[in-house]
């Protein structure tokens, strides 16, 4: 039997993932300020700060690629992005 078609769809707002990455990205930042702001007290958590941020920059680099190639059609492209 098959499960997923007995659930409805997420709504458009809960499906859509660029909250999360803005929102996880900007938390990042913040974390690089309050590191720098705070001086030598924090300074080991810097690179763990400015990693978050590359990995939310990577993160909505893949989301928009995906659905660039949801919009062009691509067969391999991940459904749901539009």
């Amino acid at each position: 039997m098959n499960e997923s078609a007995d659930r409805p769809p997420l709504t458009q707002r809960l499906a859509d993932p660029r909250p999360a990455l803005i929102l996880g990205t900007l938390a990042w930042a913040v974390a690089i300020v309050v590191v720098i702001v705070t001086g030598d007290r924090w300074s080991d958590a810097l690179p763990t700060c400015i990693a978050g941020v590359v990995v939310g920059f990577l993160g909505y680099g893949l989301f928009a690629l995906q659905r660039r190639a949801a919009r062009r059609g691509s067969r391999g492209a991940q459904q749901g992005l539009l």
